[in-house]
């Protein structure tokens, strides 16, 4: 181990080093495909209501390539690509977990009592499944498959995003996890489809945001949403029917935050990168970052940066 990356693991790990914690629960939602362009044309009152009430900038930035899998990794290390080394946009089994710690795997390293989950509508997130990290990992109930790589089945292996909400929404009432990561695959497959921006992926985005509503609901009825921060990004954007280009139609995305703390109508004007999205959870759960990160956390969007 090297004395940098054993720096960081003592860093995380020494109980003296604790932050203050500024929320009890964060939760990371990924709407996958999300162009903020096609998002102003399509109809989402709960994405517009949370972004007028918090603190947003649409004019974020993801990583090259701008594919999802590397695209989530970063937004779940904290990483750059050069770092995490995942360049593949697959389910490949034989590549196994990804080696870098996620921000689940961070969390509970830091308190092993924190809760975690995460709610994914493809099957290539297991490769950020990590042993240990996560009490709950759902793929609409499907974890316990193992198809095999390369197949219909595994290329076509999407979970909607009701589904995915509805399975999230139950646990959040049930459990309160500290921690907990939300993805909406429909607006990307609908753009894969049909188009970016074509009538077919608005509807997929409104579904979306109907889905983002049902976890709303859940987090009021849980009784924890004076206590959480809602982190709402994208992994990538998209042109035609594509992405994955270093053009600002693919790597331009939405980030905002909404919940305890948050300035609320306030225009991000700070640089934002999808790997500042891994800092600022642990900011707010009073994580130290890991010096290797190549994220930092949004204070900007939040009330205590100012006092």
């Amino acid at each position: 181990m090297s004395i940098r990356l054993l720096l960081a693991v003592l860093f995380c790990s020494n109980p003296l080093a604790h932050a203050q914690r500024l929320a009890e629960h964060v939760f990371i939602i990924s709407f996958d495909g999300g162009k903020p362009a096609v998002i102003a044309e399509s109809e989402m009152p709960n994405l517009k209501k949370l972004a007028a009430e918090g603190a947003v900038t649409w004019g974020a930035q993801t990583i090259f390539p701008s594919k999802t899998l590397p695209s989530h990794t970063s937004m779940f290390t904290g990483l750059s690509p050069s770092k995490h080394r995942v360049l593949w946009n697959s389910y490949e089994p034989s590549k196994g977990v990804i080696l870098a710690p996620t921000v689940f795997a961070l969390a509970r390293r830091h308190d092993p009592s924190f809760g975690t989950a995460l709610f994914a509508g493809k099957m290539k997130f297991r490769h950020l499944w990590q042993k240990g990290t996560l009490d709950v990992f759902d793929l609409g109930g499907s974890v316990s498959e193992e198809p095999a790589a390369g197949t219909e089945e595994v290329e076509r292996a999407t979970v909607p995003a009701q589904k995915v909400a509805a399975h999230a929404a139950e646990y959040i009432v049930r459990a309160k996890p500290n921690l907990c990561g939300i993805h909406f695959p429909d607006p990307d497959s609908a753009g894969h489809r049909f188009g970016w921006g074509s009538p077919e992926q608005k509807e997929a985005f409104h579904t979306a945001d109907s889905a983002l509503g049902m976890v709303l609901e859940a987090l009021q009825k849980a009784g924890i949403a004076g206590s959480s921060v809602v982190l709402i990004s994208a992994d990538h954007g998209g042109h035609a029917r594509t992405h994955g280009d270093n053009t600002p139609d693919d790597m331009t995305i939405p980030w905002m935050a909404w919940g305890a703390g948050v300035k609320k109508h306030f225009q991000i004007t700070v640089p934002i990168t999808t790997f500042d999205t891994t800092a600022t959870a642990l900011w707010l759960l009073g994580v130290p970052c890991p010096p290797e990160l190549d994220g930092k956390p949004v204070k900007e969007a939040f009330e205590v940066a100012a006092k």
